[in-house]
């Protein structure tokens, strides 16, 4: 009983110390400045062109609704790949879950139409 909390406790600490252990090696052979940095190090740096106007400006909620769905119908791959790798075998009940899965889907992605997440402009 007490080797099976010493083995835990074997994972814990190389658990902890591999990353420490990697934080300080970084910070130990990083290229150290010699000088403090000047304006040039702070501006803003969008591949290599100066930005106009505001840098800082609000993005439509409608970038990130696009974004969202996109996401989960995404995730719906996953999830049916393995399901058509394996058809054959899983036999009726798989196929009238997957149904019920592609169903809910579809209405997800009717309720996204509807309130307008697919249009960009």
């Amino acid at each position: 009983m007490l080797t099976d909390y010493a083995t835990i406790g074997v994972f814990f600490l190389l658990t902890v110390s591999f990353p420490i252990a990697a934080m300080a090696l970084s910070w130990i052979f990083r290229p150290k400045p010699k000088a403090a940095p000047d304006d040039e190090k702070y501006t803003t740096y969008e591949c290599g062109v100066d930005t106009r106007g505001k840098t800082w400006i609000r993005f439509r909620v409608n970038y990130f609704l696009f974004a969202l769905v996109f996401l989960a119908f995404d995730v719906e791959t996953v999830f049916l790949y393995p399901w058509a790798v394996k058809f054959q075998k899983l036999g009726f009940f798989a196929f009238a879950e997957m149904i019920v899965f592609i169903a809910i889907l579809v209405v997800a992605l009717w309720y996204a139409w509807k309130e307008g997440a697919l249009e960009w402009h």
